[in-house]
């Protein structure tokens, strides 16, 4: 029986020198202390300690260390990876950790943190130590091939197997400056020259003399990067017949000239490895002293890559070529409730954060003259009255005034009708005093929206006389104010109820339009099939639309404003707070960024729910602060819109580029739409999470900083820590203060030195934003 670690080598090393040789199958090279230089056919690489780098499959490379250094090389064979990765042949590896894109840290402290523990495995061998070796191995070659995986060439994909063929290759490596013919080798190896041209041929795929050149071509290209010689002395020095051959085969394969190559590439001067002997300068080393600093200095390290089975995505972003917009964020409308709830502290605190953070010009509010806002005159023997019925509504308005907002109040048809005319006096008065008290500049921003909603018994031509009644008061007292109305529209049907259809025909008399899109709508939440839920895939874009275009066959064009909307979110409140809908916030709000004018919100749970408590739980909007006072996914979803700012130079469904003053800023999105109920299942969620492999071209070079915001159910989402520091006995002041004070995006800086392309990784969990903010700096 085979032993099943037979597949793997792992050993320890001095190394002084390892002359020309060609790698068979994977191998993983970890400084433990030292250096080393290594040279392959196309590029050298300086490693020190904790440093890693791959060997691909038949590349040529040799070893010149330093004294006491102390290298772990753990070789998995060909035939291993063959069995288990059908791919293989077809795919080669880059990984060296001096030189990994932004994003793949954590993958590069995994494979160290399992090399470790192969050692640990291999040097106790208990009973389980060779399922333990495996399990290890595999998990690094899971992350090799989810993380560093590129297109193989001709030469990883040859047949290792074949051993003539093994050794032909491997002269044509070892002397490719050397004169060599199709004719001499056939007469080297015993083949007469028809077949090793047909053999050769079936085998890599290519003819022997365009092979040749290619291996040629490869190490000419460490030249030009690493010495100043000249082309023409290049070409000499790796076989070919003259500078012209080179340069003309080079721009075949690169699209450039050697010399435009250098130019852009140009690295330093660095002296090719040097092995006068033909024998390997090396030891092995068995020493406990080797494993115990082996496993000190990676087990220090606590992040750790898990992310095996997420879906992976390419982000090309070609800057040379903009798509240049202008960005435009919409206003939002803060939906208090009534009025007075200005006057609680806590409302206000949490209103000038919203102003602060978020594009806010509206306070939202519902029954702007009761007689909870504006109490009935008391009759008094006071010649001049010391009470005013306007004092409570006038604090909040000059709150309002102070703070640049403006009202958005809805007028509901219920309120009106209840006594019509003592309604129409009293807003006259009140219009009239807030002229006189505020002047025109602060009420002509008003907007007052005549409000009924979709199922009504209300006569068509009821609600058009109440209308009109209401826009031709406020009108004779301020024109300039805007009167609007709410239009119940049907994404099914497409078009508003019959109720409403009298709006069409009252266009000159309407300044602006309300509606709603709501995703929850669509949905059947006892349906389990997540199938069912595209339906709410972009579906208040298409709402928005869809109503854009039916207003426009009725010649109505008229500012929109989305008074009512919401996210899929389930219909309990269980399913609300561990789905995690952040992306999903930010996207619809982007996609209908550039048909509207304002996108309401609610300031909190309390305010949202006190309105409808005479349904079960509300769903008709998106809430800002959770009962707590904490900030909800909604709030620091918007809060990376109001950052966002300058030209789009790049877009698509699920990621927007700017370029401002500063530099660039890009928004990266994972919109997951699926049943909430899932959402408590971890498994299933993993699944959805994705990564995506940015490359920006055409960058001006020079030095960056670069800000990476993190929001994700891990990194913001109070839900998480509510979940987490929850206990059967309840929670005080001081775990309710932690929560809401450590609940934010995570922040994280780099320093990025960009010269040519630049490429970063982003991992994103179901619905997660990356916010990076790319400044230019001029140190």
């Amino acid at each position: 029986m085979n032993d099943p670690l037979s597949d793997f080598q792992i050993s320890f090393q001095h190394i002084d020198l390892l002359v020309p040789r060609v790698n068979k199958g994977i191998q993983f090279i970890l400084v433990i202390s030292g250096e080393l230089k290594i040279e392959t056919s196309s590029r050298f690489y300086h490693l020190e300690e904790k440093d890693l780098l791959v060997i691909n499959r038949n590349q040529l490379y040799q070893v010149q260390g330093c004294e006491n250094n102390r290298v772990m090389i753990v070789t998995i064979s060909d035939a291993f990876m063959d069995y288990h990765y059908t791919d293989y042949r077809n795919r080669r590896f880059e990984c060296y950790s001096r030189e990994i894109d932004l994003g793949r840290e954590d993958m590069i402290l995994s494979i160290r943190k399992l090399l470790a523990n192969v050692v640990i495995s291999n040097y106790r061998q208990d009973e389980i130590y060779r399922i333990e070796v495996k399990s290890y191995l595999c998990q690094m070659l899971l992350i090799l091939i989810r993380g560093f995986e590129e297109e193989g060439s001709v030469v990883e994909k040859m047949d290792t197997g074949d051993e003539r063929l093994s050794q032909i290759i491997d002269y044509m490596e070892k002397n490719y400056d050397q004169m060599i013919t199709l004719e001499g080798i056939a007469k080297k190896f015993f083949l007469s020259t028809g077949y090793l041209s047909r053999y050769f041929k079936q085998k890599m795929g290519l003819g022997f003399s365009r092979f040749l050149m290619d291996i040629r071509l490869k190490h000419s290209m460490k030249d030009l990067l690493y010495t100043s010689d000249s082309i023409s002395q290049i070409a000499m020095n790796n076989g070919f017949p003259n500078a012209k051959s080179f340069s003309t085969l080079f721009k075949e394969v690169y699209g450039m000239t050697p010399h435009i190559y250098r130019d852009n590439h140009y690295i330093q001067n660095e002296d090719s490895v040097k092995s006068y002997s033909k024998e390997d300068a090396s030891n092995f080393i068995r020493s406990p002293e080797i494993v115990a600093k082996l496993s000190s200095m990676i087990l220090e390290d606590q992040k750790s890559y898990s992310h095996t089975e997420t879906r992976y995505e390419k982000l090309p972003l070609n800057l040379s070529k903009p798509v240049t917009m202008k960005l435009n964020c919409p206003n939002h409308i803060l939906e208090i409730g009534e009025i007075i709830e200005l006057l609680k502290e806590d409302v206000r605190s949490q209103v000038l954060d919203v102003k602060k953070d978020l594009q806010l010009k509206y306070i939202g509010v519902r029954h702007l003259i009761s007689n909870t806002a504006i109490p009935p005159e008391v009759e008094t023997d006071e010649v001049i009255p010391t009470t005013s019925p306007y004092f409570n509504i006038d604090s909040a308005l000059e709150f309002m005034k102070q703070h640049d907002l403006s009202l958005f109040a809805r007028a509901d048809y219920m309120d009106i009708s209840r006594s019509e005319e003592q309604y129409f006096t009293k807003l006259t008065q009140f219009i009239r005093h807030c002229l006189q008290l505020y002047g025109e500049s602060f009420i002509k921003q008003w907007h007052v929206m005549f409000y009924e909603p979709y199922f009504t018994g209300v006569e068509a031509t009821e609600l058009q006389r109440v209308y009109l009644k209401l826009h031709e008061r406020l009108k004779s007292i301020i024109p300039s104010i805007q009167v609007g109305v709410y239009m119940p529209f049907s994404f099914r049907k497409e078009k508003t109820s019959d109720n409403h259809v009298w709006q069409l025909e009252y266009g000159e008399s309407i300044d602006f339009i309300g509606y709603n899109a709501n995703q929850n709508e669509v949905i059947d939440f006892k349906e389990m099939a997540n199938t069912t839920f595209d339906l709410a895939k972009d579906y208040i874009k298409e709402k928005t639309d869809k109503m854009k275009r039916y207003l426009k066959r009725n010649n109505i064009e008229k500012p929109l404003h989305l008074v009512s909307w919401n996210t899929l979110s389930g219909n309990t409140r269980y399913t609300n707070g561990t789905f995690f809908r952040g992306a999903l916030v930010l996207k619809n709000v982007l996609d209908i960024a550039n048909d509207v004018k304002t996108v309401a919100l609610w300031i909190n749970t309390i305010v949202h729910e006190e309105v409808g408590k005479d349904k079960r739980y509300r769903m008709d909007g998106v809430e800002l602060f959770h009962y707590l006072n904490g900030k909800r996914p909604a709030y620091f979803a918007l809060m990376f819109l109001k950052r966002l700012h300058g030209e789009i130079v790049a877009h698509g469904k699920d990621y927007v580029m700017t370029q401002n003053e500063r530099g660039y800023q890009l928004i990266l999105m994972n919109s997951t739409i699926i049943n909430p109920y899932f959402s408590v299942e971890e498994t299933f969620l993993q699944k959805l999470n994705k990564e995506i492999h940015v490359t920006i071209f055409g960058m001006p070079k020079g030095e960056y900083q670069i800000r990476k915001h993190v929001f994700d159910k891990d990194h913001g989402a109070l839900y998480t820590k509510w979940w987490n520091l929850n206990s059967k006995h309840g929670m005080d002041a001081e775990v309710i203060d932690y929560i809401i004070n450590s609940s934010r995006p995570s922040l994280e800086i780099f320093d990025e030195s960009i010269e040519e392309d630049w490429s970063f990784y982003s991992y994103l969990t179901s619905n997660a934003i990356h916010f990076f903010d790319i400044r230019k700096t001029y140190s």
